[in-house]
Protein backbone atom coordinates (compact mmCIF):
# COMPACT_ATOMS: atom_id res chain seq x y z
CA UNK A 1 0.00 0.00 0.00
CA UNK A 2 3.24 2.66 0.83
CA UNK A 3 4.44 1.55 -2.12
CA UNK A 4 1.50 2.15 -4.37
CA UNK A 5 1.35 5.39 -2.67
CA UNK A 6 4.92 6.53 -3.04
CA UNK A 7 4.80 5.43 -6.80
CA UNK A 8 1.77 7.16 -7.56
CA UNK A 9 3.24 10.20 -5.56
CA UNK A 10 6.99 10.20 -7.84
CA UNK A 11 4.44 9.93 -10.94
CA UNK A 12 2.33 13.06 -9.96
CA UNK A 13 6.62 14.38 -9.22
CA UNK A 14 7.42 13.73 -12.55
CA UNK A 15 4.13 15.17 -14.28
CA UNK A 16 4.46 18.40 -12.59
CA UNK A 17 8.07 18.84 -13.31
CA UNK A 18 7.10 17.61 -16.77
CA UNK A 19 4.17 20.63 -16.57
CA UNK A 20 6.88 23.55 -15.85
CA UNK A 21 9.09 22.62 -17.87
CA UNK A 22 6.32 22.84 -20.60
CA UNK A 23 5.20 25.95 -19.08
CA UNK A 24 8.59 27.29 -18.89
CA UNK A 25 9.35 26.35 -22.72
CA UNK A 26 6.16 27.87 -23.44
CA UNK A 27 6.94 31.25 -21.72
CA UNK A 28 10.86 31.05 -22.92
CA UNK A 29 8.85 30.88 -26.74
CA UNK A 30 6.62 33.97 -25.96
CA UNK A 31 9.81 35.76 -24.74
CA UNK A 32 11.66 35.14 -27.86
CA UNK A 33 8.80 35.55 -29.78
CA UNK A 34 8.16 39.28 -28.24
CA UNK A 35 12.42 39.75 -28.27
CA UNK A 36 12.06 39.21 -31.66
CA UNK A 37 9.17 41.27 -32.33
CA UNK A 38 10.52 44.27 -30.32
CA UNK A 39 14.05 44.27 -32.27
CA UNK A 40 12.00 44.38 -35.66
CA UNK A 41 9.51 47.32 -34.53
CA UNK A 42 13.31 49.19 -33.56
CA UNK A 43 14.20 48.34 -37.01
CA UNK A 44 11.23 49.28 -38.74
CA UNK A 45 11.90 52.54 -36.16
CA UNK A 46 15.21 53.46 -37.11
CA UNK A 47 14.04 52.80 -41.29
CA UNK A 48 11.47 55.59 -40.61
CA UNK A 49 13.80 57.88 -38.90
CA UNK A 50 16.83 57.20 -41.39
CA UNK A 51 15.54 60.26 -43.67
CA UNK A 52 15.30 62.91 -41.29
CA UNK A 53 18.82 61.55 -40.31
CA UNK A 54 20.97 61.57 -43.32
CA UNK A 55 19.11 65.46 -44.12
CA UNK A 56 20.30 66.62 -40.78
CA UNK A 57 23.67 65.29 -41.55
CA UNK A 58 23.74 66.47 -45.04
CA UNK A 59 22.58 70.08 -44.32
CA UNK A 60 23.02 70.87 -40.54
CA UNK A 61 25.98 68.92 -38.97
CA UNK A 62 28.42 68.45 -42.06
CA UNK A 63 27.46 72.77 -42.43
CA UNK A 64 28.43 73.09 -39.03
CA UNK A 65 32.11 71.16 -39.16
CA UNK A 66 33.20 72.98 -42.32
CA UNK A 67 32.51 76.17 -40.92
CA UNK A 68 34.26 75.64 -37.96
CA UNK A 69 37.15 74.09 -39.71
CA UNK A 70 37.23 77.00 -41.87
CA UNK A 71 37.46 79.40 -39.32
CA UNK A 72 41.05 78.74 -39.21
CA UNK A 73 42.12 79.57 -42.30
CA UNK A 74 42.20 82.57 -44.64
CA UNK A 75 42.78 83.42 -48.39
CA UNK A 76 46.31 85.27 -48.95
CA UNK A 77 47.67 85.99 -52.03
CA UNK A 78 51.18 83.85 -53.40
CA UNK A 79 53.18 84.37 -55.95
CA UNK A 80 52.65 87.60 -58.84
CA UNK A 81 55.63 89.74 -58.47
CA UNK A 82 55.72 93.17 -57.58
CA UNK A 83 52.92 94.20 -58.91
CA UNK A 84 50.17 91.54 -57.66
CA UNK A 85 48.73 89.30 -59.28
CA UNK A 86 49.13 85.72 -57.24
CA UNK A 87 46.54 83.61 -56.85
CA UNK A 88 44.61 82.98 -53.50
CA UNK A 89 45.87 80.16 -51.14
CA UNK A 90 44.57 79.10 -47.98
CA UNK A 91 46.68 79.62 -45.15
CA UNK A 92 46.33 78.53 -41.58
CA UNK A 93 45.84 81.17 -39.11
CA UNK A 94 44.36 79.59 -36.18
CA UNK A 95 42.08 82.05 -33.95
CA UNK A 96 43.11 85.09 -35.79
CA UNK A 97 39.77 85.40 -37.50
CA UNK A 98 38.20 85.03 -34.36
CA UNK A 99 40.41 87.72 -32.50
CA UNK A 100 38.99 89.72 -36.04
CA UNK A 101 35.54 89.65 -35.46
CA UNK A 102 36.21 90.23 -31.51
CA UNK A 103 38.07 93.46 -31.88
CA UNK A 104 35.91 94.54 -34.92
CA UNK A 105 33.60 97.55 -33.83
CA UNK A 106 31.17 97.36 -36.70
CA UNK A 107 30.44 93.34 -35.72
CA UNK A 108 29.16 94.39 -31.99
CA UNK A 109 27.42 97.93 -33.40
CA UNK A 110 25.49 95.50 -35.38
CA UNK A 111 24.70 93.23 -32.35
CA UNK A 112 23.96 96.03 -30.68
CA UNK A 113 21.37 97.23 -33.37
CA UNK A 114 19.85 93.78 -33.17
CA UNK A 115 19.72 93.70 -29.26
CA UNK A 116 17.47 96.91 -29.40
CA UNK A 117 15.29 95.60 -32.32
CA UNK A 118 14.71 91.98 -30.22
CA UNK A 119 13.64 94.30 -27.34
CA UNK A 120 11.33 95.71 -29.51
CA UNK A 121 9.85 92.92 -31.28
CA UNK A 122 9.88 89.70 -29.12
CA UNK A 123 7.51 90.80 -26.22
CA UNK A 124 5.23 92.42 -28.97
CA UNK A 125 4.98 89.41 -30.78
CA UNK A 126 4.99 86.99 -28.17
CA UNK A 127 1.89 88.55 -26.58
CA UNK A 128 0.37 89.07 -29.99
CA UNK A 129 0.31 85.52 -30.77
CA UNK A 130 -0.70 84.50 -26.94
CA UNK A 131 -3.34 86.74 -27.51
CA UNK A 132 -5.01 85.17 -30.74
CA UNK A 133 -4.08 81.37 -29.64
CA UNK A 134 -6.19 82.19 -27.05
CA UNK A 135 -9.19 83.56 -28.40
CA UNK A 136 -8.69 80.53 -30.78
CA UNK A 137 -9.18 77.91 -27.83
CA UNK A 138 -11.89 80.14 -26.20
CA UNK A 139 -13.69 79.96 -29.42
CA UNK A 140 -14.33 83.79 -28.93
CA UNK A 141 -13.70 83.98 -33.41
CA UNK A 142 -16.40 82.13 -35.69
CA UNK A 143 -14.76 80.39 -38.49
CA UNK A 144 -11.63 79.22 -36.44
CA UNK A 145 -10.26 77.31 -39.63
CA UNK A 146 -9.91 80.46 -41.42
CA UNK A 147 -8.69 82.67 -38.43
CA UNK A 148 -5.66 80.82 -37.98
CA UNK A 149 -4.74 80.27 -41.77
CA UNK A 150 -5.25 83.36 -42.17
CA UNK A 151 -2.65 84.35 -39.15
CA UNK A 152 -0.74 81.67 -40.41
CA UNK A 153 -0.48 82.74 -43.74
CA UNK A 154 2.18 85.58 -43.77
CA UNK A 155 4.65 82.67 -42.37
CA UNK A 156 4.33 80.96 -45.13
CA UNK A 157 5.72 83.74 -48.03
CA UNK A 158 9.11 83.46 -48.08
CA UNK A 159 11.12 86.05 -46.27
CA UNK A 160 12.60 87.98 -49.52
CA UNK A 161 9.18 88.10 -50.87
CA UNK A 162 7.90 89.56 -47.70
CA UNK A 163 10.48 91.76 -47.46
CA UNK A 164 10.11 93.60 -51.01
CA UNK A 165 6.80 93.98 -50.32
CA UNK A 166 7.68 95.45 -47.39
CA UNK A 167 9.93 97.84 -48.99
CA UNK A 168 7.21 99.01 -51.50
CA UNK A 169 4.56 100.03 -48.56
CA UNK A 170 7.75 102.05 -46.96
CA UNK A 171 9.33 103.76 -49.42
CA UNK A 172 7.93 107.34 -49.59
CA UNK A 173 7.51 108.25 -53.05
CA UNK A 174 5.48 105.17 -53.94
CA UNK A 175 4.06 103.90 -50.32
CA UNK A 176 -0.13 103.98 -50.62
CA UNK A 177 0.79 104.35 -46.34
CA UNK A 178 2.59 107.10 -46.80
CA UNK A 179 0.45 108.62 -49.23
CA UNK A 180 -2.70 108.25 -46.38
CA UNK A 181 -0.88 109.71 -43.79
CA UNK A 182 0.21 112.48 -45.52
CA UNK A 183 -3.62 113.04 -46.62
CA UNK A 184 -5.01 113.58 -43.19
CA UNK A 185 -2.01 115.58 -41.59
CA UNK A 186 0.86 112.61 -40.72
CA UNK A 187 3.95 113.06 -42.17
CA UNK A 188 6.10 109.47 -41.41
CA UNK A 189 9.32 108.04 -43.16
CA UNK A 190 9.52 104.44 -42.08
CA UNK A 191 12.99 104.12 -43.59
CA UNK A 192 14.24 107.57 -41.12
CA UNK A 193 17.71 106.18 -38.69
CA UNK A 194 15.55 106.51 -35.89
CA UNK A 195 12.73 104.26 -37.07
CA UNK A 196 13.59 102.11 -39.54
CA UNK A 197 14.36 99.41 -36.79
CA UNK A 198 10.43 99.63 -35.85
CA UNK A 199 10.23 99.19 -39.10
CA UNK A 200 11.80 95.67 -39.80
CA UNK A 201 10.18 95.02 -36.08
CA UNK A 202 7.00 95.50 -37.76
CA UNK A 203 7.92 93.08 -40.66
CA UNK A 204 9.05 90.29 -38.72
CA UNK A 205 5.76 90.75 -36.21
CA UNK A 206 3.92 90.53 -39.09
CA UNK A 207 5.34 87.26 -40.61
CA UNK A 208 6.14 85.19 -37.16
CA UNK A 209 3.49 86.02 -35.02
CA UNK A 210 0.93 83.42 -36.86
CA UNK A 211 3.81 80.69 -36.22
CA UNK A 212 4.16 81.45 -32.45
CA UNK A 213 0.70 81.57 -32.59
CA UNK A 214 0.76 77.51 -33.56
CA UNK A 215 2.85 76.70 -30.72
CA UNK A 216 0.74 78.40 -28.08
CA UNK A 217 -2.22 76.83 -29.31
CA UNK A 218 -1.00 73.22 -29.41
CA UNK A 219 -0.38 73.77 -25.82
CA UNK A 220 -3.62 75.21 -24.59
CA UNK A 221 -5.61 72.15 -26.44
CA UNK A 222 -3.56 70.19 -24.28
CA UNK A 223 -4.28 71.09 -21.41
CA UNK A 224 -7.45 69.03 -19.50
CA UNK A 225 -10.59 70.15 -19.98
CA UNK A 226 -11.54 68.58 -16.75
CA UNK A 227 -9.75 70.75 -15.27
CA UNK A 228 -11.17 74.21 -16.75
CA UNK A 229 -15.14 72.83 -16.37
CA UNK A 230 -13.90 72.27 -12.40
CA UNK A 231 -13.20 76.02 -12.01
CA UNK A 232 -15.87 76.88 -13.77
CA UNK A 233 -18.03 74.96 -11.38
CA UNK A 234 -16.25 76.15 -8.20
CA UNK A 235 -17.48 80.14 -9.91
CA UNK A 236 -14.43 81.31 -11.52
CA UNK A 237 -14.73 83.21 -14.60
CA UNK A 238 -13.13 83.67 -17.86
CA UNK A 239 -10.96 86.06 -17.24
CA UNK A 240 -9.61 84.00 -14.23
CA UNK A 241 -9.80 80.48 -15.93
CA UNK A 242 -7.24 82.43 -18.41
CA UNK A 243 -5.52 84.21 -16.17
CA UNK A 244 -4.85 81.52 -13.19
CA UNK A 245 -4.91 78.51 -15.38
CA UNK A 246 -4.25 78.57 -19.20
CA UNK A 247 -1.62 81.15 -19.09
CA UNK A 248 0.46 79.62 -16.12
CA UNK A 249 -0.08 76.45 -18.08
CA UNK A 250 1.92 77.31 -21.34
CA UNK A 251 5.01 78.70 -19.56
CA UNK A 252 6.64 76.17 -21.65
CA UNK A 253 5.64 76.51 -24.82
CA UNK A 254 6.39 80.44 -24.20
CA UNK A 255 10.05 79.77 -22.69
CA UNK A 256 9.89 77.57 -26.70
CA UNK A 257 8.89 81.03 -28.56
CA UNK A 258 10.78 83.31 -26.62
CA UNK A 259 14.36 81.15 -27.56
CA UNK A 260 13.08 80.60 -30.99
CA UNK A 261 12.60 84.20 -31.45
CA UNK A 262 16.28 85.31 -29.86
CA UNK A 263 17.91 82.93 -32.13
CA UNK A 264 16.26 84.69 -34.89
CA UNK A 265 16.88 87.96 -33.83
CA UNK A 266 20.56 87.65 -33.69
CA UNK A 267 20.18 86.23 -37.29
CA UNK A 268 18.14 88.97 -38.40
CA UNK A 269 19.19 89.20 -42.29
CA UNK A 270 16.08 88.92 -44.72
CA UNK A 271 15.10 92.84 -43.97
CA UNK A 272 17.91 94.72 -43.64
CA UNK A 273 19.51 92.97 -46.66
CA UNK A 274 16.68 94.13 -48.78
CA UNK A 275 16.20 97.59 -47.13
CA UNK A 276 19.91 97.99 -47.56
CA UNK A 277 19.19 99.06 -51.26
CA UNK A 278 17.33 101.79 -51.10
CA UNK A 279 19.10 102.75 -48.16
CA UNK A 280 22.79 102.79 -48.67
CA UNK A 281 23.45 104.49 -45.45
CA UNK A 282 22.74 101.67 -43.93
CA UNK A 283 26.03 99.67 -45.01
CA UNK A 284 26.54 96.32 -45.63
CA UNK A 285 27.66 95.50 -41.50
CA UNK A 286 24.16 96.95 -40.37
CA UNK A 287 23.69 93.64 -38.58
CA UNK A 288 26.28 90.40 -37.56
CA UNK A 289 24.45 88.42 -40.26
CA UNK A 290 24.91 91.28 -43.23
CA UNK A 291 28.29 91.26 -41.91
CA UNK A 292 29.40 87.95 -41.98
CA UNK A 293 27.86 87.35 -45.64
CA UNK A 294 29.15 90.47 -47.13
CA UNK A 295 32.52 89.17 -45.77
CA UNK A 296 32.13 85.91 -47.12
CA UNK A 297 31.11 87.34 -50.54
CA UNK A 298 34.55 89.93 -50.52
CA UNK A 299 32.43 92.73 -49.54
CA UNK A 300 34.12 93.68 -46.48
CA UNK A 301 37.55 93.36 -45.33
CA UNK A 302 39.18 90.68 -44.53
CA UNK A 303 37.03 89.09 -46.81
CA UNK A 304 37.09 85.33 -47.89
CA UNK A 305 35.06 82.15 -46.33
CA UNK A 306 37.17 81.98 -43.25
CA UNK A 307 36.40 85.02 -41.60
CA UNK A 308 33.18 84.87 -42.84
CA UNK A 309 32.80 81.21 -41.22
CA UNK A 310 34.61 82.93 -37.77
CA UNK A 311 31.81 86.04 -37.44
CA UNK A 312 28.79 83.73 -38.11
CA UNK A 313 30.53 81.52 -35.52
CA UNK A 314 30.63 84.09 -32.58
CA UNK A 315 27.08 85.27 -33.37
CA UNK A 316 25.79 81.58 -32.90
CA UNK A 317 27.89 81.87 -29.47
CA UNK A 318 26.27 84.76 -28.23
CA UNK A 319 23.12 83.80 -29.54
CA UNK A 320 23.37 80.39 -28.03
CA UNK A 321 24.13 82.45 -25.00
CA UNK A 322 21.59 84.82 -24.28
CA UNK A 323 19.14 81.80 -25.02
CA UNK A 324 20.92 79.82 -21.75
CA UNK A 325 20.43 83.04 -19.98
CA UNK A 326 17.11 83.52 -20.76
CA UNK A 327 15.78 80.31 -19.94
CA UNK A 328 17.94 79.77 -16.72
CA UNK A 329 16.41 82.96 -15.35
CA UNK A 330 12.91 81.93 -16.72
CA UNK A 331 13.16 78.28 -14.64
CA UNK A 332 14.48 80.25 -11.61
CA UNK A 333 11.34 82.76 -11.69
CA UNK A 334 8.91 80.09 -11.52
CA UNK A 335 10.88 78.09 -8.62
Amino acid sequence: MNETRTSKESWAAVASLASEGVGTGREKGRAGRSGSSGKREARAGMLFVLPFALGFFLVFIIPICVAVYQSFFRSVPKGGGAYGGGELVKQFVGLDNFREVVQNERFWLGMGRVFLYGAIQIPVMIIAALLLALMIDSLVVKHVSVFRLGNFLPYAIPGVVAAMLWMYLYTPEISPIVKALAAVGIHVNFMAPNIILASMANMTTWTYTGYNMLIFLAALQSIPKDLQEAARLDGASGWQIVWNIKVPLVRGAALLAVLLSIIGTVQLFNEPMILQVSNQWMGKDYTPMMLAYNTMMGSLSPSGDGPGSAASIVMALVAALLAAVYAVAQRRTEK
